[in-house]
């Protein structure tokens, strides 16, 4: 599930008990190379709740790693063991920076001040 399915699904109060369980938001990498061009990108940011697996919600990107990753000369050798090896250990939480975003768009501005006369 990604973020804009979540707030979209889930009231405040739902992601704040799920997130006590256990679950985090999760940014997970891929590599695909191109003969002398390696490209490192990020997915968007993923919902893993406390019952499921981290690294079998990264899966997809590092299985794309696996097969696209390696056929950039030298990077493609570099990287993509880098890439296999964070999505395997759970991926990037960035948890404390999503939450951190949806209560400061949660926090109306402050109304303008009138100009004086």
């Amino acid at each position: 599930m990604n973020l804009a399915t979540v707030r979209r699904e889930m009231t405040p109060d739902q992601l704040i008990f799920e997130i006590n369980r256990g679950a985090r938001f999760v940014v997970y990498q891929y590599c695909f190379s191109v003969v002398v061009m390696t490209f490192r990108r990020n997915s968007e940011v993923l919902f893993v709740k406390a019952d499921e697996s981290p690294a079998s919600k990264g899966l997809p990107y590092t299985l794309m790693s696996v097969v696209l990753g390696w056929w950039g000369i030298p990077w493609g050798f570099i990287c993509t063991p880098q890439v296999i090896y964070r999505n395997l250990k759970g991926g990037t939480d960035v948890t404390a920076n999503v939450l951190a975003n949806l209560r400061s768009a949660a926090i109306p501005p402050p109304p303008p001040i009138p100009p004086s006369r």
